[in-house]
């Protein structure tokens, strides 16, 4: 009987010493437990504050909190539910708040001190981005789906507008409350001003090579390419496009007289006179030499024959070279043709126009003609408007 005794008290001292050791152990697995996650979050912190990447950690428990109890009431929609109380937008918002950030932060920013940040959210460029940006991070919150990236545009503490790229990130372990989420921020600018330099040049690359380099006007290029299209809206519209094939009278004589160089200031200065009377969307081309084309969409040939008479005037009421030390006096002959009055594809409305210049030439100079699409007569008008000729012709104008 005492055997049995004794052997039980042994039974109960092991078992005491067992459930000690046990306590002991899940004592020391707590303190290493702790003591790993506190390595843990050092170690995470001396991350977040020594990198050169801006970190901002927010706490989004509250909103999460708000979020689920308007979904429990009913709303599903929270993209919805914002547009049609938009009051709510800036209520929300301020359920975020700002738990920590690092120096690269403030340097993005350009801010010296923290004090300078207690307004909360970076300075978003202007009220309709920051509407917009709030429109999205409410849903994300709420579906928890906040890793997508977005360019923000900021403005710093001195002012300056940066473009930013933010990726944000959940801490582990607060997957549930979100109320640890860190946004990186990388400053993009550089590289978006990079890109903005690039789009600029290759935009100025193509319009150089549409451009004639000496007057600054379109080149034949660029009216082979345009005109065509032109003319097929003309067909889809059931509109008129009109055409003038311009031609300096006697430019031989300039250049023979004052020499190329000003022979080709005087081709500027008269590009410029055809410039300043062409309004988009008509344009004018430097064909070829002395010679240039303008198209005049939506123009019926005798409005076309009105502006060639205006460009008539201007030109001969002006003086060219006085820059250069001389009077030179210019005049020039025009030819007009139309779609669809006298063709109906491109170069058929070119040579129209062309044969109508060159009848001009043949009768005098200095005027426009204008072919009749009844009869296929050119109507001549000379430098005062006038008509001072009509003749038929056996080719189709």
């Amino acid at each position: 009987m005492c055997d049995v005794i004794n052997t039980r008290k042994q039974l109960l001292a092991e078992v005491d010493a067992l459930r000690s050791r046990v306590k002991d152990l899940e004592a020391r697995c707590a303190r290493t437990e702790e003591n790993t996650v506190r390595r843990s979050e050092e170690k995470y912190r001396l991350l977040f504050h020594s990198t050169p990447i801006a970190l901002i950690e927010r706490d989004a428990s509250r909103l999460k909190t708000y979020l689920d109890h308007l979904r429990e009431s009913g709303v599903a929609d929270f993209e919805e539910y914002l547009r049609d109380n938009p009051q709510e937008t800036r209520h929300c918002i301020s359920m975020i708040k700002t738990v920590e950030f690092n120096d690269a932060f403030l340097k993005l920013l350009e801010v010296d001190t923290r004090d300078e940040l207690v307004q909360g959210f970076p300075f978003i460029g202007n009220p309709e981005e920051f509407h917009r940006l709030v429109l999205e991070i409410i849903p994300m919150i709420a579906e928890r789906n906040i890793f997508r990236e977005r360019e923000v545009t900021i403005v710093t503490g001195k002012g300056n507008k940066k473009s930013v790229l933010t990726k944000a990130l959940i801490v582990s372990g607060s997957e549930d409350t979100l109320s640890r989420i860190v946004i990186a921020m990388i400053d993009i600018t550089q590289r978006k001003q990079a890109e903005e330099s690039l789009r600029e040049s290759e935009q100025r690359f193509r319009e150089q090579a549409m451009r004639d380099n000496l007057t600054g006007l379109y080149n034949r290029r660029f009216l082979y390419n345009s005109l065509s299209g032109l003319i097929e809206t003309s067909k889809l519209t059931q509109s008129c496009l009109s055409l003038i094939f311009m031609d300096l009278d006697n430019f031989k004589k300039v250049v023979d007289t004052y020499g190329h160089l000003n022979g080709s200031r005087a081709i500027q200065e008269v590009a410029r006179t055809i410039h300043e009377i062409v309004e988009a969307p008509a344009y004018a081309v430097a064909y070829a030499g002395d010679e240039f084309v303008i198209v005049l969409p939506e123009f019926n040939p005798f409005q076309a024959a009105e502006k060639a008479s205006h460009l008539q005037s201007r030109i001969k009421n002006s003086v060219y070279l006085q820059e250069y030390g001389f009077e030179v006096k210019l005049q020039a002959s025009y030819g007009v043709a139309a779609f669809p009055d006298h063709a109906t594809d491109l170069t058929g409305l070119l040579a129209s126009a062309d044969r109508a210049l060159f009848s001009v030439k043949e009768n005098g100079k200095g005027a426009v003609g204008l072919a009749d699409r009844l009869t296929s007569y050119e109507t001549l008008f000379n430098q005062d408007g006038d008509v001072f000729s009509s003749k038929a012709h056996e080719m189709t104008l």
